[in-house]
């Protein structure tokens, strides 16, 4: 099995505009992201090619600077996975292929390379069409709405995403609920089968996924199969110049 793992780029963020290009002791937040990415190219040959997708010439042009792949793609997708489709089909049209493509966010600079490779992993199960990540809720953290929870079947599989804390633990109060249940956190890393990429990409939203501003509601609630990989490392996203000067203190390279 092929992978390529697309990392979509945007400039244009409303909180932090540039936030790709933003230095993080001594080099970009993509490139650092890029960077992590590579380690795991470097020994396992099924990972194919690591590209940046972006909208912008700047962006596009310091991926390059330091040897780094990258496809310019239209400023008008509504998503990241959207980009990724766009990008895949240049890709292809270069005449590279795969089975799966990877989407790892362009903020994650802490990403792991055991991370992706978990994401590969899901694909063993036939019945996967899109994979992504969870990890233990650490904290009493349940009822932050920017954190979204995920439940799962007995084979790994999810059956829900939501903003709200999930499943309700009837008789405790909510202060007891992570005692009393192992919610589990949604980190938004993805990886989709080919076709199943096509696929999601063309579809309307959902009522669900207008609901809770969750796109991959729109995936489940048209029956894709999303296998939930837990992992034990927390990464940490940069959203704003404070995100920043977090991970600053943070890096250790």
């Amino acid at each position: 099995m092929k992978f390529i793992v697309i990392i979509p780029a945007r400039y244009a963020s409303t909180r932090f505009p540039g936030k790709p290009l933003a230095m993080l002791k001594g080099k970009s937040v993509i490139q650092r992201v890029y960077s992590q990415v590579v380690q795991l190219q470097a020994h396992d040959s099924r990972l194919r090619a690591v590209y940046v997708a972006t909208d912008d010439e700047r962006i596009y042009s310091h991926v390059l600077s330091f040897g780094g792949k990258a496809i310019m793609t239209r400023p008008d997708h509504q998503s990241g996975t959207d980009r990724i489709e766009e990008a895949m089909t240049h890709i292809e049209e270069q005449g590279e292929t795969c089975d799966v493509v990877i989407n790892v966010q362009g903020d994650e600079p802490f990403i792991q390379p055991r991370q992706i490779e978990q994401l590969c992993q899901c694909f063993d199960d036939e019945q996967t069409a899109i994979a992504t990540l969870a990890i233990p809720f650490g904290s009493n953290d349940i009822n932050n709405a920017n954190s979204p929870k995920i439940v799962c079947d007995v084979n790994g599989f999810a059956l829900y995403f939501s903003r709200s804390a999930i499943p309700f633990v009837r008789g405790k109060d909510i202060s007891e609920w992570p005692a009393a249940f192992p919610y589990l956190k949604h980190i938004g890393m993805y990886a989709y089968r080919r076709e199943v990429l096509k696929q999601v990409t063309k579809l309307p939203q959902s009522p669900l996924e207008l609901a809770e501003s969750l796109e991959q509601l729109r995936w489940l609630q048209n029956g894709y199969k999303i296998k939930v990989a837990q992992t034990d490392i927390q990464t940490i996203g940069i959203d704003t110049p404070e995100d920043l000067k977090h991970a600053e203190e943070l890096c250790t390279d």
